[in-house]
C-alpha cells in the first residue's frame, strides 16, 4: 500500500511520501536506543516537566493538527480536535501519576521471606515497537508513548499508511517538548517491512492495535523473538437495553455509540441487544435518531458522519450488509452507499438477523447497527458471548441485580452501565479472547513495559 494522504470524503490523492529505506529505518531506531540510554537514567520530575510541554505544544496546536487528522481519514473537524486535546490531557496525567505508579512496593512482611527488606522496582524495558492504525492517529499512539516515555522506554512507531501526516507531526512532538533526540521516532514503513524491525536486537518490546489478522502475525514474530507484545485488536460490542432503561437516553446515547468517528472504533458499540417488552419502541427511536444524522463533508459543523476512511473499507461494509439482506434481515435505517465522491455510507440499522449472516460473527467498521430482540437477560448474555470478540460491552438498566448479573457475566474487557464505552486515563483499557491482551492506560498501561524487579535484602 502506497504512503499517501489520500481525502476519504473526496476520494483525491492529496500527496505520497517515499518510504524510508533499510539504512534510515536504522538510523533512526539507532537513535531510539541512544535516546534510551540517556532517558532512563533521568528522574520523574525531569519527564514529567518535558512530557507537560509536549501537551502544552499540542494543546496550542490542536486546530492544526485536527484539520490534518480530518483530511487524512475523515472524521467529523469537531471530533479530530476532541481527540487532540485527549492526547495533551493523557500526557498531563501521566506527567502527574507515573512517580506514583512505578513506585517501589514493599513487601508488608519481608520476614516472610526471610529478609530484612524486599520490594518490587518498576524499571524501563528500551526501545518499543508501536504498530498503530488509522482510525484514532493520534490517541492510539499518545495513550502508548505518554507512559513509556515518563517509565524511561523510548518509542518508534509504525503508523498505518493512510495517515503519515499525522505519523510525521509525531515523529517530533516529543522532542519539541523537550524530551532527548530520538525518543520517538517514526518509520516510514510497509505492513512487510514490520518483522524486521521486531526481530531488531535493539528493539525489546511491541504494541499493536489493528485487526486480529495483524495481531496474530505480530504476537507470533514477537514470541519467537521472546519478546513482551501488548494487543488490542477488533470487537463486536454488545449495547444491551433492559426494561428499566431510560429508552429516550438509550438511544440517544446508542447512537452515538455506533456513529463516533463515522462509526470506525474498535470499542463503538455495534450489537443492540434488546429486550423484547420494549424492543418496538426502542427500535423506533434508535431507527428515526439514525436516518435524522447529517451525513457529508467532514469540515462542515453541521456533519455528523463523515466518510469510511478508505474504498476498502466502503466495500467490505457494503458486503455485510448486502449479505444480510440477501439472507432476510431488515433494514429500518439506511443500507447502501451514498452515490458521488468520497466513500460515504448511510447511517444503516439492521434487524431480523439470522445466525448464516456475516454480519453476526464479524466486525462492521463503519456507521452500521445490528438489531436483536432478546427475551431475557440469559438471552442477552448468549448473544452479547458468541462472538469471538471481548473488547468492551455497554448495559442500560436501573435494575441493581440486572447490574451485577451484566457486569460479572459479560465476557469484555470493560462494562459500561447507562452509557457509551469510553477509554480514560484512569482506567485500565483493554480486552479478552481475540481482541487481544495486555492493558493500556491506568496504572496497568505503564507497567506492561517495564521489567518488575524482586530485589530482596537479608
Amino acid at each position: 500500500m502506497a504512503i499517501a494522504t489520500v481525502n476519504p470524503a473526496t476520494g483525491e490523492t492529496v500527496r505520497e511520501f517515499e518510504a524510508h529505506d533499510a539504512a534510515e529505518v536504522d538510523r533512526r531506531i539507532g537513535e531510539a536506543q541512544s535516546a534510551f540510554e540517556a532517558l532512563h537514567d533521568t528522574d520523574f520530575a525531569t519527564r514529567a516537566g518535558w512530557m507537560r510541554a509536549t501537551a502544552q505544544i499540542m494543546d496550542a496546536e490542536a486546530d492544526e493538527v485536527a484539520a490534518i487528522l480530518t483530511l487524512e481519514m475523515g472524521k467529523p473537524l469537531s471530533q479530530a480536535k476532541a481527540e487532540v486535546l485527549k492526547c495533551a490531557k493523557n500526557m498531563r496525567f501521566y506527567a502527574e501519576h507515573a512517580e506514583g505508579f512505578l513506585a517501589d512496593e514493599p513487601l508488608d512482611d519481608p520476614s516472610s521471606v526471610g529478609a530484612s527488606r524486599a520490594y518490587a522496582r518498576y524499571q524501563p524495558l528500551g526501545v518499543v515497537l508501536a504498530v498503530m492504525p488509522w482510525n484514532y492517529p493520534l490517541w492510539q499512539v499518545v495513550r502508548f508513548a505518554a507512559p513509556a516515555l515518563m517509565a524511561g522506554n523510548t518509542g518508534v512507531l509504525k503508523h498505518a499508511s493512510n495517515v503519515p501526516q499525522a505519523a510525521l507531526y509525531l515523529d517530533t512532538i516529543f522532542e519539541r517538548g523537550g524530551f532527548p533526540l530520538g525518543s520517538f521516532r517514526t518509520l516510514l514503513i510497509g505492513s512487510r517491512e514490520v518483522k524486521a524491525v521486531i526481530e531488531d536486537a535493539r528493539v525489546k518490546a511491541v504494541t499493536l492495535t489493528g485487526s486480529e489478522p495483524a495481531g496474530r502475525s505480530v504476537a507470533s514474530i514477537a514470541g519467537e523473538q521472546i519478546k513482551k507484545s501488548v494487543l488490542e485488536l477488533g470487537g463486536s460490542d454488545p449495547f444491551i437495553v433492559m426494561p428499566s432503561a431510560d429508552l429516550e437516553a438509550a438511544a440517544t446515547t446508542a447512537v452515538k455509540a455506533r456513529v463516533q468517528n463515522n462509526g470506525q472504533s474498535c470499542i463503538a458499540a455495534k450489537r443492540f441487544l434488546v429486550h423484547t417488552a420494549i424492543y418496538d419502541e426502542f427500535a423506533a427511536l434508535f431507527a428515526a435518531k439514525m436516518r435524522a444524522l447529517v451525513v457529508g463533508d467532514p469540515m462542515d459543523a453541521a456533519t455528523d458522519v463523515g466518510p469510511v476512511a478508505t474504498a476498502s473499507g466502503l466495500a467490505d461494509l457494503a458486503e455485510l450488509v448486502d449479505d444480510a439482506v440477501a439472507k432476510g434481515a431488515t433494514v429500518l435505517a439506511g443500507g447502501a452507499a451514498i452515490d458521488g465522491p468520497g466513500w460515504f455510507y448511510q447511517p444503516t440499522v439492521l434487524s431480523e438477523l439470522t445466525d448464516d449472516m456475516r454480519i453476526i460473527m464479524e466486525e462492521t467498521f463503519g456507521p452500521v447497527a445490528s438489531l436483536y430482540r432478546v427475551a431475557d437477560r440469559e438471552e442477552a448474555i448468549r448473544i452479547a458471548n458468541q462472538t469471538t470478540f471481548g473488547l468492551s460491552s455497554a448495559v442500560w438498566t436501573n435494575d441493581s441485580a440486572e447490574e451485577d448479573y451484566f457486569a460479572r457475566e459479560l465476557d469484555a474487557g470493560a462494562v459500561f452501565i447507562n452509557g457509551m464505552t469510553v477509554s480514560y486515563p484512569e482506567l485500565p483499557f483493554g480486552g479478552i479472547k481475540a481482541s487481544g491482551f495486555g492493558r493500556e492506560l491506568a496504572a496497568e498501561g505503564i507497567r506492561e513495559f517495564c521489567n518488575i524487579k524482586s530485589v530482596w535484602r537479608g
